[in-house]
């Protein structure tokens, strides 16, 4: 009897491991369960068990299923996307709303694929991002990026939500009260900027209930990731006290930082110099508290400094600084490295001379300092410093400031720097990134970017004909030509700050008064016109990646064309044409009419859906009136009224396209034409007074925006391009 239930227990075991190889981690079938459960048993994942530490995959057909092997749950993610993009032609958005458009028939594999990794390290998301695109975002939205970034290899993706509450029981266990820490936070979209010592009280009390639900939200996020073998990356303290600190700790050597983005005295942040021996108290208090609740991956986050200015600028100060940060993680964590990004070398170079630089890095033990080289589109740092002077780097494409939507990038620059930096960066090159300030735009870029770190080489043009089929060109040769001309006429150039196009900008005759300083393009509108044109010629695609690509160059065409009827309207200026001026004044305003119409087709490029979730966030109407007054702010004044980032995160978006950029040239053009009928010069001075309080006003509206219209994209598009071609066609 005995043997025959020992028999049993064997068999079941046997049938029990043979079940595991098959299916392989749940992470991954649970993923293929929520983007295609139709095709979710057709893939079996299996982890390699070898001795190599390379991450890799190998894909391979199998008794009529699709076989994944890798060395880690990471690489078995990165194989299945290498799969449905180069076989499928299926393309994960980095949005919970958009659909994932399958084959009916999985294709096959002809022969085995082995793919190795160039680099095991890629980090992913930027402080900023967090307040731009993921501040009110739930569980469900970051439930679709973490398959993305896993989907596309992401192995450190920075992971700072939810440190206030730790934040909230390190400040209030050493004597600062509920009300004094709660007003020391900045409202959630600003969070980002005070986690980086900018900026403190902005929007302020943060409710309790926002500190209990980022907390649990947190642990979501870090359980997942970890789940898909990444490494989260954690902050840690890097200097940024409380004013009222003073008060408990008189003794205690604190600093008032320097003025930043034009924020009132009052809101000004300090730092507590590391020497002092209250740091490392503080740094083991949070390390500790943090660790507790969330866990570690030894991996911290801290980034001194940035865009304010070092309390002392002598070598020797900046050396104790970075020396005292890492010696306070280290007495807490003895496995702890230290991730810093270098933005500040590049934002403030004239202060950050090389010897500075040389000095605040080589104060830090080998390889517990890595460094993101942050703006690496536009330059980049290792170049200048001697590979960083022996320090572990990751190279990375930022691509995006404040979400602003503009096409930008430039695939054959990025595929030249890359190959440069495995040939020539040295052996301290750590890996690939992305330090996108905000999403939508141009989600090519960053998947581009993380290619490049597998061993599989294509040249940037054979990448873009696989990025067109995807998008709905394996059914329509049209759509992979405009993608073809996108590539060789319009991403050719790398992204800058504050970029927008010139409806987006605060109005003027000649010119910009915003952030978006140089609003002009780089190629010819009517390259762009055909391009769009092209697009439209596909017929019968329903693919939400193809309906985003037509409202995505839609915008920015007509964007472009802005500037132009503006020019317009300024000539009739000049002439005291009133009869002309009143024509151009119409045909901008319909122009920003029919924009906002195309961009109400999509909820990721509608207010609508931005403020709905920040109400969302609330538990209670005042709550909801706080949030999205929080919202409302970031996108238009940024902050206090005609602060330096008035306009910084502008993005031509469904609803804000008409209620705010649009009501704003309104009123200018009305003004302008009233000023010339009366005889009278124009008074910018006083308009821009009137416009600064309309545009406070404005973020303390109230009414509601739909989430989408029930419009579709494709047929407002054709409309538009009836509509504005004969202009297209007599300026050509």
């Amino acid at each position: 009897m005995n043997h025959k239930y020992l028999y049993l227990l064997l068999l079941f075991l046997i049938v029990s491991c043979q079940r595991n190889v098959e299916t392989g981690p749940p992470v991954l079938k649970e993923m293929c369960q929520r983007l295609f459960p139709r095709h979710a048993q057709s893939f079996l994942f299996e982890l390699l068990t070898d001795s190599i530490d390379t991450d890799r995959f190998i894909l391979e057909s199998s008794q009529g299923k699709i076989r994944i092997k890798g060395n880690n749950r990471n690489s078995l993610a990165a194989g299945l996307n290498h799969y449905l993009k180069n076989y499928c032609h299926t393309h994960v958005s980095w949005y919970a709303s958009e659909t994932v458009e399958m084959p009916d028939v999985l294709p096959e594999i002809p022969q085995p694929v082995y793919i190795r990794s160039k680099c095991d390290n890629r980090f992913f998301l930027n402080y900023c991002t967090f307040g731009y695109t993921m501040p009110y975002w739930k569980w469900q939205d970051w439930e679709r990026l973490i398959d993305w970034m896993a989907l596309n290899g992401v192995t450190m993706p920075l992971a700072i939500t939810g440190q206030e509450s730790i934040w909230y029981k390190v400040w209030t266990d050493m004597g600062l009260s509920d009300e004094q820490v709660r007003s020391y936070f900045t409202g959630p979209a600003h969070l980002p900027w005070h986690r980086m010592s900018n900026v403190d009280y902005w929007q302020s009390p943060l409710p309790q209930s926002w500190l209990k639900d980022q907390e649990e939200l947190q642990k979501r996020i870090l359980e997942r990731e970890r789940e898909f073998d990444m490494t989260p990356v954690l902050p840690a303290f890097a200097g940024h006290v409380p004013a009222e600190l003073k008060t408990i700790y008189p003794n205690a050597k604190i600093y008032q930082m320097s003025q930043w983005g034009g924020f009132d005295e009052k809101y000004r942040s300090h730092f507590i110099d590391p020497m002092d021996s209250l740091y490392s108290i503080i740094q083991r208090r949070f390390l500790e508290e943090q660790t507790k609740v969330y866990g570690t991956d030894h991996i911290y986050g801290i980034d001194p400094f940035n865009e304010v200015d070092s309390p002392d600028w002598s070598e020797d100060f900046l050396a104790n600084v970075s020396s005292k940060i890492y010696e306070s993680i280290h007495q807490v964590d003895s496995a702890a490295q230290w991730l810093q990004m270098t933005w500040m070398f590049f934002y403030d170079k004239k202060k950050w001379t090389q010897p500075r630089i040389r000095s605040f890095l080589k104060a830090v033990p080998d390889n517990k300092l890595i460094l993101l080289d942050y703006y690496c589109d536009h330059t980049e740092i290792w170049r200048n410093t001697e590979k960083y002077y022996g320090n572990p780097y990751i190279w990375c494409y930022l691509g995006n400031f404040g979400g602003n939507t503009m096409i930008a990038g430039n695939l054959n620059d990025i595929d030249f720097k890359i190959k440069r930096l495995f040939k020539e960066g040295g052996d301290n090159v750590y890996g690939l990134g992305a330090t996108l300030e905000g999403f939508d735009v141009n989600p090519l870029m960053y998947e581009f970017v993380f290619d490049q770190a597998w061993d599989y080489p294509v040249t940037t043009d054979q990448w873009i004909t696989n990025w067109s089929m995807c998008r709905g060109g394996n059914q329509d040769a049209n759509i992979i030509k405009a993608w073809r001309a996108l590539h060789q006429k319009i991403y050719t150039e790398h992204a800058t700050c504050g970029q927008s196009v010139l409806m987006n900008a605060r109005p003027r005759l000649t010119g910009t008064k915003s952030w978006n300083t140089n609003p002009g393009i780089h190629y010819a509108n009517n390259d762009l016109w055909q391009i769009w044109k092209e697009l439209l010629k596909a017929r019968n695609i329903n693919n939400s990646d193809f309906r985003f690509d037509v409202i995505n160059i839609g915008r920015q065409v007509l964007g472009n064309l802005f500037s132009e009827y503006r020019d317009q309207f300024t000539a009739c200026y000049n002439r005291k044409d009133t009869t002309g001026m009143r024509e151009w004044s119409t045909r901008m305003d319909n122009l920003l009419l029919d924009v906002d119409r195309l961009l109400s087709c999509d909820a990721t490029l509608s207010i609508g859906k931005w403020l709905q979730d920040a109400r969302n966030c609330g538990a209670t109407v005042s709550e909801k009136d706080y949030y999205e007054e929080n919202a409302r702010c970031i996108l238009t004044v940024w902050g206090q009224q005609d602060t330096q980032l008035n306009d910084y995160a502008n993005r031509g978006w469904g609803g804000l396209t008409r209620s705010f950029y649009r009501e704003r040239w309104k009123r200018f053009t009305d003004g302008v034409i009233a000023a010339v009928s009366e005889d009278k010069p124009f008074d910018e001075d006083k308009f821009h007074q009137d416009i600064t309080q309309f545009e406070y006003n404005w973020t303390l509206q109230k009414d509601s925006f739909p989430i989408v219209s029930e419009e579709d994209p494709i047929q407002i598009a054709d409309s538009l391009i009836l509509k504005y071609d004969t202009y297209f066609t007599k300026a050509q």
